[in-house]
C-alpha cells in the first residue's frame, strides 16, 4: 500500500542460538483440550478481575459516598476508561496480534533467518513507548482544559484536575500491557494476559485500603495509577521468556536478510483506532440524549448496561482465545481454515450470549433487586432498570457478533505485511479498511434517529431501543463486510444456525419467566428462573438441531453414561505444541 509510506524492518539483531525442535509425538495435545483449557483459564481470571472490580466500587461507595469528591474522581476516571478499550481490549489487540502472528509464521517458514518476532519488537516497541509517553504527558498537562470540557459545572475542579493528572499515568502502562498481551496471545499464552485486571484491581484496592483515611478520594486515583503499573509488570516476565525461547529456536543466519521481510504499515493504525473510538461514542450519544430526561434516567441506563454487558462478556471470551488461531491462519494464507473457525466462533458466541439474554429477559427484576436494591436504590429504580435491561438485551447478540467479526476483519490488513505481498497496494483494499468505521457511523445514525423518535414517548426505553437497533444494523453490515473483505463466510449456514438459537432462546425466556413468576424472593427467583432457562435452552436447542447446543448436550449425556475416563495429566502440566486452525476437523467432536 504505497500511501502508507512503508518502512522495511532492518535485521540488526545478533543471530540467535539454534536449538533442536521438539519432536512431535504422543504428547501432542488435542485441539479441543487446548481450547477448553485456554478458555477455562481466561474465564476464571476474567471473572476474578470482575469480582475485584465490584469490590472496588463497593469500597468507593462505602468510603466516599456520592459527593463532589466522587464526582471529581469519576471525571478523572474518564482517562483510563477511554484508554483501556483503545490500548488494551480492542485497538491494540486488533493491530498487534495479527502482526505477531505473521512474524511467527515467517519464523516457521525461514528458521535460519534472524528472528522476525524480535525484529518486529525492535521496530515497533520503542516508537510505541515514545508515543504513549507523549500522550500521557499531554493528558497531564491538559488536565484543566480536559476537566472543563468534560464537566464544566464541577464545584471543585481543582480536585478533578489533580486526580486527572494522576490517572494520566495509566496511558503508558495500559499501552504496554496491550502490546505485551497481544504478543503473548499470539504465542498461545493466555494465563498472564487474562490476569491483568486481577493485578489492576488489586493495586487499586491496596492503595484505597491503605490511604483512604489520609488522602481521601486521591487514594483512588493513585490506586488506578499503581494498578496500571502492576498490570504491565505482570506481563514483562512472560514476554521476555517468549522472546528468549524464540531466539533459542531459530537458526544462525547472522548476516543475511530473511527471504520474507516484514514491512511496517503505520497508516493501518488509523481505521482500527477510529473504529474503536466510534464504537465508544455510543455511550456519549446515549448520555447526551438522556440528559434531557428526568433525573435518574442516565443512572438507570448505566446500571442496565453494566448488567447486560455481563451476558456478552462470556461470548467474547471465546473469540479472545481463538483469535490467535484465526490470525495465524490468515497470516499463512489459509483462508478456508480461518473461515471455518470464524463460523464456529459466530455460532458459539451467539449460543452463549443468547443463553445469557434469555436469563436477563426472564429474571431481570430479580437480578436488579438482588444486586442493587438497598439504601437509596428503591423498588421504582429496580423496575425502571429491569425494563431497560430487557430492551437492551435485544442488542446483545449483535454486540457479540461484532466482537467476533471485527478481529478477522482487521487481521487481513495488519500493521505489518510481507514485503512481497502483491495485493498490498490495491485501492479497493484501502477503502475497505474504513468499512467498519462507516458501518459503525451508520449504526450510530440509527441509534440517534430511533432515540429521538422514541424518547419523547418511551423515555429511557426509547434510548435502549435505539441502542439495540443501531448495534444490530452495524452487525449486519459488518457480517456482509467480512465477505467483501475476503473471508467467504457461508452466510446462509451461519444465519440458519442463528435462527435455531434465537428460537431456542425465545422459548427458554418464556419458560424461565413462568418458573420465576410465582416467587417473591429475589435470590430464589433468580435461581429458579435461571435453572429453567438453562434446561429449556438445552432441550430446545437440541431438538431444533442447533449444533452449538446439541454437541455439548450429547457429549454430556455420553459422559454420564460411559465408564470413568482414564486418569488425566497433572493439573499443572504444560500443553505442548498448541494447535493451529489447520487442525480443525482432525479430531472428533471438533464442533
Amino acid at each position: 500500500m504505497t500511501a502508507d509510506r512503508p518502512t522495511v524492518l532492518a535485521s540488526p539483531l545478533p543471530a540467535p542460538r539454534s536449538a533442536p525442535e521438539p519432536p512431535p509425538g504422543p504428547g501432542r495435545a488435542p485441539r479441543g483440550g487446548f481450547l477448553a483449557k485456554a478458555f477455562g483459564i481466561t474465564a476464571v481470571l476474567s471473572a476474578a478481575g470482575s469480582g475485584l472490580g465490584l469490590l472496588r466500587d463497593l469500597l468507593l461507595a462505602r468510603y466516599f459516598g456520592a459527593n463532589q469528591g466522587t464526582d471529581a474522581f469519576l471525571v478523572a476516571w474518564t482517562v483510563p476508561e477511554t484508554a483501556a478499550p483503545l490500548l488494551i481490549e480492542d485497538a491494540m489487540s486488533f493491530i498487534m496480534l495479527p502482526a505477531f502472528a505473521l512474524a511467527l509464521v515467517l519464523r516457521e517458514e525461514d528458521p535460519d533467518a534472524p528472528d522476525p518476532v524480535r525484529q518486529l519488537v525492535r521496530a515497533t516497541l520503542p516508537w510505541l513507548l515514545i508515543a504513549l509517553s507523549g500522550l500521557a504527558l499531554a493528558a497531564a498537562l491538559g488536565a484543566p482544559e480536559l476537566v472543563d470540557l468534560l464537566a464544566p459545572g464541577l464545584t471543585d475542579p481543582g480536585l478533578a484536575v489533580t486526580c486527572t493528572r494522576i490517572t494520566a499515568i495509566t496511558v503508558l502502562p495500559f499501552g504496554v500491557a496491550g502490546y505485551l498481551a497481544a504478543a503473548l496471545r499470539a504465542h498461545h499464552r493466555f494465563t498472564a494476559p487474562a490476569g491483568i485486571y486481577v493485578a489492576y484491581n488489586l493495586g487499586i484496592l491496596g492503595v484505597l485500603l491503605a490511604g483512604h483515611a489520609y488522602l481521601g478520594v486521591r487514594s483512588a486515583a493513585l490506586g488506578v495509577a499503581f494498578g496500571s503499573l502492576l498490570m504491565a509488570g505482570l506481563l514483562v516476565g512472560p514476554f521476555l521468556r517468549r522472546l528468549r525461547e524464540g531466539a533459542a529456536g531459530t537458526g544462525t543466519g547472522r548476516s543475511r536478510r530473511s527471504r520474507n521481510a516484514l514491512v511496517l504499515m503505520p497508516l493501518a493504525l488509523l481505521p482500527v483506532a477510529s473504529f474503536t473510538l466510534t464504537r465508544q461514542s455510543q455511550v456519549f450519544v446515549e448520555r447526551y440524549l438522556g440528559s434531557a430526561l428526568p433525573p435518574g434516567t442516565i443512572s438507570h441506563l448505566n446500571y442496565a448496561a453494566k448488567v447486560s454487558q455481563l451476558a456478552m462478556t462470556a461470548g467474547i471470551l471465546i473469540c479472545t482465545v481463538t483469535f490467535p488461531l484465526v490470525a495465524r491462519a490468515l497470516a499463512a494464507g489459509d483462508v478456508t481454515a480461518a473461515r471455518d473457525r470464524v463460523e464456529k466462533d459466530l455460532g458459539q458466541a451467539a449460543a452463549v450470549v443468547l443463553l445469557g439474554t434469555s436469563f436477563l429477559m426472564a429474571c431481570a427484576p430479580a437480578v436488579v433487586s438482588l444486586l442493587f436494591q438497598r439504601g437509596a436504590f428503591g423498588p421504582r429504580d429496580t423496575e425502571a432498570t429491569a425494563e431497560v435491561i430487557r430492551v437492551y438485551s435485544f442488542g446483545l447478540p449483535a454486540q457479540a457478533l461484532i466482537g467476533v467479526i471485527i478481529r478477522p476483519y482487521f487481521s487481513l490488513r495488519p500493521v505489518v505485511r510481507r514485503a512481497d505481498d502483491p495485493g498490498a497496494g490495491a485501492g479497493g483494499k484501502r477503502l475497505l479498511d474504513w468499512y467498519p468505521v462507516a458501518a459503525m457511523l451508520l449504526g450510530l445514525a440509527v441509534t440517534v434517529t430511533v432515540g429521538l423518535l422514541a424518547t419523547p414517548r418511551f423515555g429511557a426505553l426509547g434510548l435502549a431501543a435505539g441502542n439495540a437497533a443501531g448495534i444490530t444494523a452495524t452487525a449486519a453490515l459488518l457480517l456482509r463486510g467480512l465477505v467483501l473483505r475476503g473471508i467467504p463466510l457461508r452466510l446462509r449456514r451461519v444465519l440458519g444456525g442463528h435462527a435455531r438459537l434465537v428460537a431456542a432462546a425465545a422459548g427458554a425466556t418464556v419458560l424461565g419467566a413462568a418458573a420465576a413468576a410465582p416467587v417473591d424472593d429475589p435470590l430464589l427467583d433468580t435461581l429458579l428462573g435461571g435453572l429453567a432457562v438453562v434446561l429449556a435452552f438445552a432441550v430446545l436447542g437440541t431438538c431444533l438441531g442447533a449444533r452449538e447446543v446439541r454437541g455439548p448436550v450429547l457429549a454430556a449425556v455420553r459422559a454420564v453414561r460411559r465408564a470413568p475416563a482414564p486418569a488425566l495429566a497433572p493439573a499443572g502440566a504444560p500443553v505442548p505444541n498448541p494447535p493451529t486452525v489447520a487442525d480443525e476437523g482432525k479430531t472428533p467432536h471438533g464442533q
